[in-house]
């Protein structure tokens, strides 16, 4: 078992940190990017994290009694050209290379082999109508290219939930279109959020402190957190676009620009629960089954992932933002009912509840990652443009092609890190 995230970080406080010339607001992917970069660069910097640990979106939970769990990120999509693939073989972690289950048929379980053949078609011709979307032709919501009554159009609803987190009448196609996938997505054994916390290890890090205010009126900077005050140069800030459009975060002066962009990108829901599996070994190995195929609201349930005893339930959108109003035992009743009438009523026997995570309801985060709503794909370069040369914005809301990913996290905190090291350069 590895160190904790906690134990790996150089931990530092506002005390010793409260002059510095770089301040970066967000210890998950993109912050902990720009850190080291800035580090490298051999510039004074401190990132302030709202959390108790390392990550921000990318959380590997480990328990003794069970294996590592992504809560967050799990999949290193584009994994050939994904630098946290890199990072991960660095720290010597293990590369599992196994096809993800979504390139893979279902088992025909509830979802007979014709079926999924007739749905795999019409997806494919959904993702056809909605290439047909011209650069000069006004954003429309990315439903618009659904087959009218098609039989599957639930279904594929349903998958942009899990991709997006939001259906697609919600989702601006011309930013879907822009999304770069290059179809190679791999895992990493002991955790995607392992990988992400283990290169966030020697940042000089403030822990448990959630910025409030950041004032860009006077000659330097001053960023106020729930525990004190610091003055920096340049800051850069990677916090969910969310935190950004309900002003978590004050800007004096305002900028509503990045208040409007920030709206624009609003952060879709998907949750997970893992469930234990007894007599794991009567499935396959990560096969995948729909709860339904006829409505958009249903879960979607990978078994055996690495061959451990496990169930990773996935749930995402309006059905996700419902579940959690509930109570955790509302997602544990909703999955376990779905399965029960795939494999019958014995089945609810056999899993236990191991861990859910809740991200709508996470205070600093509001959501998964990021879509753009219908109109509003441009508004991603708006939230990632520098205010002044001295206020510069990161993280996967911020990506043009790689949004809603890790990575895209990680190239944008680089980009913005590089901005600002080149913006120390010139300042008198």
């Amino acid at each position: 078992m590895r160190t904790t995230t906690r134990a790996n970080s150089r931990r530092t406080n506002l005390a010793s940190s409260s002059d510095t010339e770089v301040v970066i607001i967000g210890a998950g992917a993109a912050g902990i990017a720009a850190g080291r970069r800035i580090m490298d660069a051999r510039l004074h910097c401190v990132v302030v994290e709202a959390r108790s640990r390392l990550g921000g979106r990318a959380w590997t939970f480990n328990d003794r009694s069970a294996c590592p769990i992504d809560l967050g990120c799990g999949w290193l999509h584009s994994a050939d050209r994904n630098p946290w693939r890199k990072l991960a073989e660095v720290q010597g972690h293990s590369i599992d290379k196994t096809p993800p289950p979504w390139m893979r048929l279902s088992a025909p379980i509830g979802f007979s082999l014709s079926e999924q053949a007739a749905f795999l078609q019409a997806h494919r011709k959904f993702y056809e109508r909605l290439d047909s979307l011209l650069d000069e032709k006004p954003d429309i919501p990315a439903a618009t290219f659904l087959e009218p009554l098609g039989r599957w159009n639930a279904l594929i609803n349903a998958v942009s939930t899990y991709v997006s987190g939001a259906e697609l009448d919600r989702v601006s196609s011309r930013d879907f279109l822009r999304y770069d996938d290059s179809g190679v997505n791999w895992r990493v054994v002991e955790g995607y959020g392992t990988v992400i916390a283990t290169h966030g290890r020697d940042l000089p890090v403030v822990l448990g402190s959630p910025v409030q205010l950041i004032d860009h009126s006077g000659r330097r900077l001053r960023v106020e957190t729930a525990h004190g005050s610091i003055a920096a140069d340049a800051a850069i800030v990677t916090v969910p676009s969310a935190l950004i459009a309900e002003e978590s975060i004050v800007f004096r002066p305002l900028l509503p620009k990045k208040t409007q962009a920030a709206l624009g990108l609003p952060l879709g829901l998907a949750d997970k629960l893992f469930l234990s599996l007894s007599h794991a070994e009567e499935f396959d190995e990560e096969i995948r089954l729909f709860g339904r195929t006829d409505r958009s609201e249903t879960g979607v349930y990978h078994f055996r992932a690495f061959g451990r005893s496990h169930i990773e339930a996935y749930f995402g959108g309006r059905l996700a933002s419902e579940l959690e109003a509930r109570d955790d035992v509302g997602f544990v009743d909703f999955a376990v009912g779905e399965l029960v009438a795939l494999l019958g009523s014995n089945f609810a026997r056999r899993v236990k509840p191991l861990k859910l995570k809740r991200w709508g309801a996470d205070p600093f985060s509001r959501g998964s990652y990021s879509y753009a709503l219908p109109g509003k794909a441009d508004c991603r370069a708006e939230l990632a443009a520098p205010v002044d040369n001295r206020l510069f914005f990161a993280g996967e809301a911020c990506s043009r092609s790689d949004y809603s990913t890790a990575h895209g996290a990680y190239l944008s905190g680089v980009a913005a890190a590089d901005a600002v090291i080149a913006s120390q350069k010139t300042r008198p």
